[in-house]
């Protein structure tokens, strides 16, 4: 099927809602984050997504699933691996978490981000 220009979903004119949430309590480990999801884009296999995320500081637990392109648009953030190494990561910061890693993630302050998923089937 081919796709035109209103097919293309830009993010300055995109009407998708932002979803806002705290951490279940199993996730938490410093701290309840308020954070939010602007999902501007989904495939329609449900498997890519794009979309803006945010979060006020805390500390969770992450299983990643999915691979996930980000690119840090505010604050600070602190990856920390299920060895211990972290990497901390600030704006203008671009990275691929792939599927499969297990650590933390702790947002120092408040982040905000551009996040690209995919979810294999």
């Amino acid at each position: 099927m081919t796709k035109l220009i209103n097919d293309i979903q830009s993010f300055s004119t995109s009407s998708a809602g932002i979803d806002k949430y705290h951490l279940a309590d199993e996730k938490r480990l410093q701290g309840n984050p308020l954070q939010s999801v602007q999902n501007h884009y989904a495939s329609p296999c449900s498997q890519f997504n794009v979309g803006i995320w945010q979060s006020e500081a805390g500390c969770w637990n992450v299983q990643y699933t999915e691979h996930e392109y980000c690119d840090i648009l505010e604050g600070t953030s602190v990856i920390t691996d299920a060895n211990g190494a972290k990497l901390t990561v600030t704006v203008g910061d671009k990275f691929v978490i792939p599927a499969g890693f297990i650590g933390t993630w702790e947002v120092i302050g408040q982040c905000k981000k551009v996040y690209v998923i995919f979810e294999a089937q």
